[in-house]
Formats: structure tokens, sequence, C-alpha cells
């Protein structure tokens, strides 16, 4: 048997998780003493409601060493494998941990996928993983064809403001403050051409011209017709759905079901109304 296992940074709600027979390991949220695992003690909604009114800022962590130790050995017990897809280890030590464990256990049968993306590209690669194993793909033809397929896979995300990776240190606070008195909304991308870091790539005035350079982009780095283009958002709909009727007027497909929220483990850093897409280039 293939074992499909991510972490929640891919923003699955449970029920999907459960249709599918997908592993989940959550990743903790803390805000001062309080903590929780994520989308198991605390919603998403709950999350960003929080987030905006808390006096803590809000750390999040890596799924328990413990959670990786029990899929591992289970999975070599009973002789299957195990396909683990977590965020990219630019933003995360989650890989870190799940090869040094699976090292540990000297299993050929488990493969980490280090995914260079998060959230909806993350949910890309676990969706692919899903359809091959149901196919009957052994774990390294299924491992081997996510090595390529996430090359392809690409993330813009247009955010509503920097506060919260000013609160987080990873921008300063002239930057910060220049950008507010501008209304400047940035851009950030993710892919593996840029390690699966999560990068500023441009700033626009108004949101409406950050949503424009996002469909500007996917009609340049055209998605293949094979996988969705998933358009994610960060508490409110609105600014998801401004996006979604855009990428539609060129002429794409996004369902009402492609819209995604996104969870803590990335809204901590983008806060909310923010709005991206993902999608597997072609």
């Amino acid at each position: 048997m293939v074992i499909i296992a991510t972490d929640s940074a891919a923003d699955f709600e449970m029920y999907e998780l459960e249709k599918m027979n997908v592993t989940y390991l959550p990743m903790s949220v803390n805000f001062g003493d309080d903590s929780y695992l994520e989308n198991i003690s605390i919603s998403k909604e709950e999350f960003f409601e929080r987030l905006k009114t808390d006096e803590h800022f809000p750390k999040t962590s890596q799924p328990a060493p413990a959670l990786f130790e029990d899929l591992f050995n289970k999975a070599k017990e009973n002789h299957d494998e195990v396909i683990y897809i977590p965020l990219s280890k630019a933003l995360s030590g989650d890989y870190q941990t799940a090869m040094s464990i699976r090292n540990t256990i000297d299993y050929d049968g488990i493969h980490v996928i280090d995914s260079f993306t998060c959230t909806g590209g993350q949910r890309l690669l676990v969706e692919k993983a899903v359809k091959m194993r149901d196919e009957g793909y052994d774990g390294k033809t299924i491992a081997d064809t996510l090595n390529e397929v996430k090359k392809r896979t690409e993330i813009y995300t247009a955010m509503d403001t920097l506060e919260y990776l000013y609160k987080n240190g990873r921008i300063a606070n002239t930057a910060y403050y220049i950008a507010q008195l501008g209304h400047i909304k940035p851009i950030m991308h993710c892919s593996y051409g840029g390690e699966g870091k999560a990068e500023i790539v441009s700033k626009h005035i108004g949101l409406n011209k950050a949503i424009n350079y996002i469909v500007e982009r996917l009609e340049t780095e055209k998605p293949d017709p094979e996988y969705p283009v998933y358009v994610m958002y960060t508490y409110d709909k609105k600014n998801a759905y401004k996006l979604a009727d855009k990428i539609r007027e060129k002429g794409f497909e996004v369902k009402d079901e492609q819209l995604i929220p996104v969870g803590a483990t990335v809204g901590a850093h983008i806060g909310p109304y923010a709005c991206a897409i993902a999608y597997v280039k072609q």
C-alpha cells in the first residue's frame, strides 16, 4: 500500500483529506501561552479572527517529531510505502525533520518530497500523488513524478498589507511604513526556480493593479490543462472573487470549488485579505 501524507500548510479541509485517504500531520499555532493544532483545535476562520485582535503575534511550528516516527515506523512494519509532501524546506524545518527521522529508520519505502511550494501549490502535488496511487503506481514512480511536477508549480500572492511580514521581522520598518503610506500592494512569488522561497517580486499601488499583474503572469506562463488553477484567499473571499473573475475573462476555468481558504501556517505571514493563484505551468 502507498500512504500519501502532508502537513497543514497544504490547506485541505479535514473532510477532503478523509475522502482522499490522505494522512494529515498538523502544524501547531501559538498565541502567547495558548497552543492549538491547525484545523483540529482552531479553524481557519478562528485563527484569522484572533490574528486581527490578539495582542500576541502567532507562532507556528512544524508537526511533532513523534508523528513522523509513528507514520514511518508503521509503514516499515507493514511493508507500505509513504509519500510525504511537506511545504517548502525554505519556509519551514518540516522537510528536514522528516528526512532526519526517515534516515534514522532507514527504510527505502519512505519518500519525502521537498515541494518547493506551499498552500495551493502543495495541494496540487498531493492531489497528483493521490491520483497516481489510485491508479496503482508504486511509491517511487509517484515520487519521481512529483519531483518533476514541482518544477512547474507556481504561486503568486497579492498581499493587502506588509504588516504581518513586518511583525515577523521579515521586512524593515522603513519599508513597511513607506508601503503603508503609498497604499502599496506587494506580489509574493514562490516557485522551484526561486528555490522554494517566498519573495516579493513586484509592488503595485492598489489591489486591482496587483491582481492584474497576477493575471498577466498566468497568461505568460500558461497553465497545464491537466491541473486546476486554484485561487486562494485569507479570511475574506472578496478579493479572491475579483481575481477569479479576471482569470475567467481571459478564458481560463476557475470553478467555485477551486477557491481555497488559506490557514494559519501561511496566513500568519501574509495576513488577512490576501488573494493568490497556484497552478502548474506548461
